[in-house]
């Protein structure tokens, strides 16, 4: 196990891994997985510890039931909304069928 430092152009960061190597037993070969540690501070050179994209509970995390609840609401318009068209068309269609009758 050993730590790797990788810079990040994009955004400038330099960002730290934890590197672990295995024996891939099928391919016979040696195989390394990167797991992050965190950043790391330009001025001190230390490793400051970040969530990650992939874990749950970071910093940036938006409250998922707050998500669910505005999907929900948004789907409830979306479904309100067709419904009431739905209705309209049916009267229509009742309308043109009626008036067809008395030709």
């Amino acid at each position: 196990m050993g730590i790797v430092f990788q810079y990040d152009k994009r955004v400038g960061i330099t960002y730290a891994y934890e590197n672990k190597s295995f024996w891939d037993k099928g391919k016979k070969q040696s195989r390394s997985k990167r797991e992050l540690i965190g950043r790391v501070n330009p001025e001190t050179g230390e490793i400051v510890p970040t969530a990650g994209r992939r874990k749950k509970g970071g910093a940036g995390q938006k409250d998922e039931h707050q998500d669910y609840k505005m999907l929900y609401e948004e789907l409830q318009k979306k479904y309100s909304a067709i419904e009431s068209l739905n209705d309209a068309l049916q009267r229509e269609n009742k309308r043109l069928k009626e008036k067809a009758g008395h030709v």
